[in-house]
């Protein structure tokens, strides 16, 4: 993926999350800052699928980075961190794999052969297995950080 590339997905997240941003009704202080978490954590999660990592691992890191950088950011803008993290999270989860997993349940309740059959299965699976595992891996990523650092006020974080 060449640089150019990666600047032009950068944008298009960045654009998914302000809006949904603006769905949620978040302050308007806050819609640069999103965008810029979204940018980073989905950018994070391709540079690492171009590098080799599979798709589940590199949404873990790419939703701890902005679960980690949402707790600075919620100090900064004065709001909680939750206001950042979910709408710039919200771009990453994976629309193209539950489809298809639902186009794969769909065939399966046709009068297909068996070699075919066994073919929908797996690849039903295959998706449906690979989406799941890509929202928990979201919602753990976005959620650790806020939960190790809940002891500590945000402002007494030194970074």
């Amino acid at each position: 993926m060449n640089i150019i590339h990666q600047i032009e997905m950068a944008l298009w997240l960045a654009v998914a999350a302000i809006g949904f941003a603006i769905l949620f009704n978040v302050p308007k202080r806050t819609l640069f800052t999103i965008a810029i978490l979204a940018a980073l954590g989905g950018s994070c999660k391709l540079i690492l699928m171009q590098f080799g990592i599979h798709i589940i691992v590199g949404s873990l890191v790419g939703a701890t980075l902005i679960g980690l950088l949402s707790i600075p950011a919620a100090h900064g803008k004065h709001a909680p961190p939750l206001v950042f993290s979910i709408p710039a999270v919200i771009p990453m989860i994976p629309g193209a794999f539950a489809y298809k997993a639902m186009l794969g349940f769909i065939k399966l309740t046709g009068n297909i052969s068996t070699e075919a059959y066994q073919l929908a299965l797996e690849q039903t699976v295959n998706n449906s297995l690979k989406a799941i595992f890509i929202i928990l891996a979201l919602t753990a990523g976005v959620s650790f950080p806020m939960l190790m650092s809940r002891k500590e006020s945000a402002k007494e974080i030194k970074i």
